[in-house]
């Protein structure tokens, strides 16, 4: 019904930028919200950023200032602009959206990630 592709992940030097992008495509009435988890090898998945149906957004400490999560509302699309990037950023990027139905059901949905890989 709903479903989520990522793209823009690769490989990137210490220092450079990537650009993230997410489409939301399916039956939806609205979406709540958009952000973006990662998961590196051996570790839990995390939030990196997410964003609400109202701009709000929000950042985990060590992302800020770094990354900017955008959306573009027409497009059913969240963005992550990551610059500075660093080998600890390596990690499969996951985006995660909260969707309202036409139904009226908030649903929650993934999309099967993309790798980033960060070198020296």
């Amino acid at each position: 019904q709903v479903q989520l592709v990522e793209s823009g992940g690769g490989l990137v030097q210490a220092g450079g930028s990537l650009k993230l992008s997410c489409a939301a495509s399916g039956s939806i009435f609205s979406i709540n919200t958009m952000g973006w988890y990662r998961q590196a090898p051996g570790k839990q998945r995390r939030l990196v950023a997410s964003i609400t149906i109202g701009g709000s957004t929000n950042y985990r400490d060590s992302m800020k200032g770094r990354f900017t999560i955008s959306t573009d509302n027409a497009k059913n699309t969240v963005y992550l602009q990551m610059n500075s990037l660093k080998p600890e950023d390596t990690a499969i990027y996951y985006c995660n959206a909260v969707v309202m139905r036409p139904t009226m059901r908030m649903e929650t949905y993934w999309g099967q990630g993309t790798q980033v890989t960060v070198s020296s």
